[in-house]
């Protein structure tokens, strides 16, 4: 193995088209083509209902042999399982560092910061801001075990977090006795600035025990990778899967999905359950905020997919499994 130094820089296991500050600069200055645009809905005269859980769990913890998960928003979940909670990707006010515009959240937390449970530990699935916030985890502190991809842990260590682990791609750790965390590819990049681009890597998460196995998707584009996932752990009670930020597609496929794509992802990692995130938080993309839940009712129709069997549940709901 090659040793990885401060200049390493970090890949996806299948090459895709460049998402860089260049196109970012040509989509915000309107100087790109939009002939390869995700199409519109044309369903005249069909409602596509969302699908939602009929009422959230009760109070309390769950048995400790189901999975609780709350959606907090963007891809903030709350995952309850066997004693233990657990956070994904946790920011609770805008998007740092510029609040202002389209960075603010436009929805409030599902579960104020206050209300949260005695923490455990924490999953981050990359560097960029609408992922990793440092507000919240200066609020989280030092009391709560923090989970990374190689070459983040640095950046808790710089900032007074020590209880920081980092784990490779197909690594894995111990949480307790009955819960293990798989550390798992993703097609994405990171950045926190200009000049670090790649430098840390990026992943998804898997979640496991005796008896339950959870799936969280972290910030990702489509790519194979996902069938094989599905095929390591031989499917999933219950998957957390990004549907937003999508357009314009010639920009955003490369790193996120759209629901077509969400909705491939939920058939290859052979998921019973899955829950929808990464949309109607911020606006981090062209399409309309309402726009991914209803497009992935009508991917799921096209599909022939039980559309009980991919929710878009609203910040705050929980579903049992």
């Amino acid at each position: 193995m090659l040793k990885r130094t401060r200049r390493t820089k970090f890949h996806n296991l299948h090459p895709h088209s460049a998402h860089d500050f260049a196109g970012i600069v040509r989509w915000k200055l309107g100087l790109a083509s939009e002939n390869s645009e995700t199409p519109a809905i044309k369903a005249p005269g069909k409602s596509w209902a969302l699908h939602t859980p009929p009422q959230k769990p009760a109070a309390g913890s769950p048995e400790k042999t189901q999975i609780r998960l709350t959606w907090i928003g963007h891809s903030s979940f709350l995952i309850q399982h066997q004693g233990l909670n657990i956070l994904t990707d946790p920011i609770f006010g805008d998007c740092q560092p510029i609040p202002v515009g389209r960075m603010r959240r436009s929805t409030p937390p599902g579960i104020r910061f206050a209300d949260l449970p005695p923490i455990d530990h924490v999953l981050i699935s990359h560097s960029h801001y609408d992922h990793l916030d440092l507000p919240t985890i200066r609020k989280l502190g030092n009391g709560v075990r923090y989970w990374t991809p190689e070459g983040l842990s640095r950046w808790f260590r710089r900032r007074g977090i020590t209880s920081c682990r980092e784990l490779a791609w197909g690594q894995s750790a111990q949480l307790s006795e009955e819960l293990t965390i798989h550390c798992v590819p993703a097609q994405h990049g990171s950045a926190r600035t200009l000049f670090d681009r790649n430098r840390t890597h990026w992943c998804g998460w898997v979640i496991k025990s005796a008896d339950r196995t959870a799936y969280f998707a972290g910030d990702t584009g489509y790519s194979p990778i996902f069938r094989e996932i599905g095929e390591e752990f031989g499917g999933f009670d219950l998957a957390m899967i990004p549907i937003g930020a999508y357009t314009p597609r010639w920009l955003m496929h490369p790193v996120h999905l759209n629901p077509a794509d969400a909705v491939q992802v939920h058939l290859d990692v052979r998921s019973r359950l899955s829950i929808a995130c990464h949309w109607g938080t911020f606006r981090l993309a062209d399409e309309p905020p309402e726009e991914p839940p209803a497009l992935l009712a009508h991917e799921l129709a096209e599909a022939h997919v039980d559309p009980s069997k991919f929710l878009a549940i609203q910040p705050g709901d929980a579903v049992e499994v």
